[in-house]
């Protein structure tokens, strides 16, 4: 009976252990997706994009898009502003030409993800591979290999980081949004958003495309905000500029690309 009751105990243990290390795993996996949460990005200000006091920088995911990203680069080029452009790997397949006529006006370009799914479904040799994949059909189409990496929907998990890290890529998010992705967006409320945010020294998120349509009203509001971050006494610019450390971009027509790329 006392072997029994041992063995048992053993048994009960092991299984506690098993739980306790899947438990680990997935806290590990998932944890940092809680940067999504404006309350967790507070306490994160270098995640956030926390930059240098008197600048701004201006960001825009989901592109390029035929439809919508070429009158954002004639906005951005009316009022004289760069950006930093989150690219989509598909996008960017779908149209390489205009990825490049991105970079060639002079705007900054990052990863936004191979696709627009959230991180948390996939697994961590998913995760790579799709970072990695996006990250090279964005330097192959613009001449530049990217520094930054914002995930979908702001999601990041354990995957993502060690992934970005092994890519040479870093995080990104945000500290002022103008939620212009939802279909009741106007000018007006994606000032206002933006103002609720951290504008001073802040990074700002905006969409070049959404489904919706109402990127539009995200051009429309591209004028205005450039008024507003004047009149803060804000330079409004790239991330490259914000202040923060990244991986130094490089030529991917150089050769120390080639062999990065080689020992992947």
């Amino acid at each position: 009976m006392r072997v029994m009751a041992s063995e048992e105990g053993a048994a009960v243990a092991l299984v506690r252990l098993a739980v306790a290390g899947v438990a680990a795993a997935a806290a590990a996996q998932a944890g940092p997706a809680l940067t999504a949460q404006p309350a967790v990005r507070r306490r994160t200000p270098r995640l956030a994009g926390v930059g240098s006091a008197g600048h701004a920088a201006l960001t825009f995911d989901d592109g390029p898009v035929p439809a919508s990203t070429p009158a954002f680069l004639e906005a951005l080029a009316r009022h004289r502003l760069r950006a930093t452009f989150f690219m989509l790997g598909e996008e960017v397949r779908r149209a390489p030409a205009l990825a490049a006529e991105v970079a060639a006006a002079g705007h900054e370009v990052a990863v936004h993800g191979d696709d627009h799914r959230n991180l948390l479904r996939r697994d961590p040799l998913a995760t790579l591979d799709g970072l990695r994949r996006a990250r090279d059909t964005v330097a192959e189409a613009t001449g530049t290999a990217p520094g930054w990496f914002r995930p979908p929907y702001g999601v990041l998990t354990g995957a993502a980081l060690l992934a970005a890290a092994r890519l040479h890529l870093r995080p990104v998010l945000w500290t002022a949004w103008g939620r212009d992705w939802r279909a009741e967006a106007t000018p007006a409320s994606i000032l206002a958003d933006l103002d609720a945010g951290r504008l001073d020294g802040g990074t700002l998120l905006l969409h070049d495309y959404a489904a919706s349509g109402s990127w539009r009203a995200t051009l429309a509001a591209v004028g205005p905000l450039a008024d507003l971050l004047a009149a803060r006494g804000l330079v409004a610019g790239p991330l490259g500029d914000h202040g923060l450390l990244q991986p130094a971009t490089r030529s991917t027509r150089s050769s120390s690309w080639a062999r990065r790329r080689g020992a992947r």
